[in-house]
C-alpha cells in the first residue's frame, strides 16, 4: 500500500467577500421595511382600560387618535395634573378637536371611513370624554373607537 503524502504548509484559502454587499442590502432593506416609525410623541400618560368585548380594527390608515391623560412626569410642572387632551404633537382644548376632525378628514381619500379613536387612561373623568364626544358629534365624527386591552 503506498501511503499518502501530506503538504507541510497548510494554508487557509481567502474567503470570497463578493456576495457580501448583497446580503448586507438585503438585510437593511428588511430592516427599513418592517420598521414602523413613531408619528406621534406622547405627551400625556394613559393606562389603557380593559375590556371583554373588543374588535381589532382593519384599516388603520382611517384612524385618527385623540389621546386623553395627565401629562407625562416631565410635563408635569408645567401644565399641572389634571387631565389633558393630545391631538398630534399638541394638546388642545374640547373646542379645538373640530379643526383637528377637519384638517385630519383633508387627507383622506374616502372620508366616509374616518375613525375617531380615543386613547384614554382609565382614570380620565367621562366630563371630558362627553366634551370631545359632544365636539365629535357637531363635526359629523360619528364614528367613534375606544381602545382598550383584552381582559384576562
Amino acid at each position: 500500500m503506498a501511503g499518502f503524502k501530506r503538504k507541510k504548509s497548510r494554508e487557509v484559502p481567502e474567503m470570497n467577500t463578493s456576495s457580501l454587499p448583497d446580503l448586507i442590502f438585503s438585510i437593511l432593506f428588511f430592516f427599513m421595511i418592517v420598521t414602523t416609525m413613531r408619528e406621534v410623541t406622547l405627551k400625556v400618560k394613559f393606562t389603557v382600560p380593559q375590556g371583554t368585548e373588543l374588535e381589532k380594527l382593519e384599516k388603520k390608515s382611517v384612524v385618527s387618535f385623540i389621546y386623553v391623560g395627565p401629562p407625562t412626569d416631565q410635563l408635569r410642572a408645567q401644565f399641572g395634573s389634571g387631565s389633558r387632551i393630545q391631538l398630534n404633537d399638541r394638546y388642545a382644548e374640547p373646542r379645538e378637536v373640530m379643526d383637528f376632525v377637519a384638517a385630519e378628514r383633508q387627507g383622506m381619500t374616502n372620508q366616509a371611513e374616518q375613525v375617531m379613536s380615543i386613547k384614554a387612561d382609565q382614570r380620565t373623568q367621562m366630563g371630558i370624554i362627553t366634551d370631545i364626544k359632544e365636539v365629535l358629534r357637531k363635526s359629523w365624527a360619528l364614528r367613534i373607537n375606544y381602545s382598550a386591552t383584552h381582559r384576562n
